[in-house]
């Protein structure tokens, strides 16, 4: 008998992300074990699972938060937008194809019996099972075909818990307005309502929360306060929220450039969280100045982000901080903007054959069909760094340049092959390897090297392992919802929904 729960909200970045995670950790706390489920995310944030699959990050750091192995099951469907109309579409870790909204919208009732014989597996191996919703229920334009919201709740009976954020305003508008547009049977699966991301004191709601309860009928499960953790987050809405501008009192300026199609950003939590580094954003507008350090992320449109480098006059700048000395780095999509060339014959992200690149490497970047999706363990000198792949495009190093590392296990298969590229002295550098800054050891060690060339001593490092952080992270989320939630009451709504 597994027991369920589905957290919606009144609106994306509602927290329903986070309060998963939070549920995950103080049911993995008391004995259960739990999984998290989210039948479709659509995010350019992604992470690849042991045996090579996609996934969406925010069910990773679930999977991490409830103590289990990343399971592409909990996250099924992954949409990752290519262009403002359509979004590569990947089902069970594999790339079906990309699909405008209109195609995906009649596509994905055809989805929904694997989805349902998948969460039926992940029934029958766990006590429990936290399910996420996606933006709103209240999206009423798209009820009749969801998949993720009521209609998920619908297909497995889970109750609903429904979260809405306080800190954005109008939450008890949003609260009564979500469930008033609801179908009758449909609101008759919300079972409690959470209220998030409170900065004061709880008690100057007490005459909204009984107002809110008396017409509603459904009861305020409690009020969660405005949290500062370091956990990270899948949402672009929390991309914006990013620092725009240097931390004064650290002493390393590291800029990462906010590609149109930016993915994985995910990948610089690990940077945010050293005790010298000042981590920004260079938004469209923005400028790059002279950082210590220059990032170009991933990208999943690598050659309309190259279009958008040269057309935003971020090209010149880049050039600028390569001439006066800035080291830069690029990361899959950041590091193929790097080469000399990109190459696109079989048309897999435009239409362009073929576009230069930044040329501070020699390389070229050719896009095939087939997508690699590998965990991965990679020699670098003499360190050992762990990491994984997403990319469709294969790059060729001139006879000249190093290579940054070489692949020696992927998916837990023994192999040699070479990643990435340095060149300039060790000052431009590019991996394939998402996920590099979490191996810290190597991660200090560079930074070190751009102390170093500052003027600065180097550091110790002196950070827990990027494991060993999470884990208190997650630990410290729990505490707080614990404090700040009617557990009893949310157990109850569970053992309520108790099916075989």
């Amino acid at each position: 008998m597994v027991k369920s729960v589905m957290i919606q909200g009144t609106a994306s970045d509602a927290g329903k992300s986070i309060i998963v995670a939070g549920l995950c950790r103080i049911l993995k706390q008391d004995g259960l074990s739990v999984v998290p489920f989210k039948s479709q995310n659509m995010a350019l944030n992604s992470f690849i699972t042991k045996t090579g699959d996609e996934m969406g990050r925010a069910q990773v750091v679930q999977a991490e938060a409830a103590g289990v192995d990343p399971d592409v099951r909990m996250n099924p469907v992954l949409l990752k937008p290519t262009s403002d109309r359509k979004s590569q579409v990947v089902f069970m870790g594999e790339v079906l194809r990309d699909m405008d909204a209109v195609e995906y919208h009649e596509f994905k009732q055809e989805l929904l019996p694997k989805i349902k014989e998948v969460y039926e597996e992940l029934a029958a191996e766990n006590d429990a099972i936290i399910l996420e919703g996606a933006g709103s229920p209240a999206e009423i334009n798209l009820n009749a075909r969801d998949i993720v919201n009521m209609g998920m709740a619908r297909l497995v009976d889970a109750p609903v818990i429904l979260v809405a954020d306080i800190d954005k305003g109008g939450v008890f508008a949003s609260i009564y307005g979500t469930i008033e547009l609801m179908p009758k049977d449909d609101r008759k699966r919300i079972k409690g309502v959470i209220i998030n991301k409170f900065r004061g004191d709880v008690a100057l709601l007490q005459s909204g929360i009984d107002m809110i309860e008396e017409l509603t009928q459904v009861p305020v499960l409690g009020v969660v306060p405005y949290l500062s953790l370091d956990i990270d987050s899948e949402d672009s809405v929390a991309l914006l929220q990013k620092s725009r501008t240097m931390d004064q009192k650290k002493e390393l300026d590291i800029a990462i450039v906010s590609l149109k199609r930016l993915s994985n950003f995910t990948d610089f939590h690990s940077l945010e969280i050293q005790p010298d580094v000042s981590v920004r954003y260079v938004m469209p507008g923005d400028h790059l100045g002279l950082p210590d350090l220059l990032i170009l992320p991933g990208s999943k449109n690598t050659i309309e982000d190259m279009a958008y480098l040269r057309e935003s006059g971020l090209e010149k700048e880049i050039a600028h901080c390569f001439e006066q000395g800035v080291h830069i780095f690029g990361i899959c999509g950041g590091y193929q903007l790097l080469g000399k060339n990109l190459e696109d014959p079989y048309h897999v992200e435009s239409d362009l054959a073929e576009i230069n690149g930044l040329g501070l490497l020699d390389a070229r970047t050719v896009f095939l069909p087939k997508k690699r999706t590998t965990q991965v363990k990679a020699q670098h000198h003499d360190q050992l760094l762990e990491g994984y792949e997403i990319h469709m495009g294969e790059t060729k190093l001139g006879d000249h340049i190093e290579a940054f590392s070489v692949i020696v296990e992927q998916n837990g298969e023994k192999t040699k092959r070479q990643d990435g590229a340095v060149a300039h002295d060790g000052r431009v550098q590019g991996t394939y390897l998402h996920g590099v800054f979490d191996n810290l050891e190597w991660t200090r060690d560079y930074l070190n090297t751009i102390r170093v060339k500052k003027g600065l001593a180097p550091i110790a490092h002196e950070l827990l392992s990027i494991a060993d952080f999470k884990n208190k992270e997650y630990d410290k989320l729990a505490d707080a919802l614990r404090a700040s939630l009617d557990m009893d009451a949310i157990y109850q709504i569970m053992e309520q929904s108790e099916t075989s």
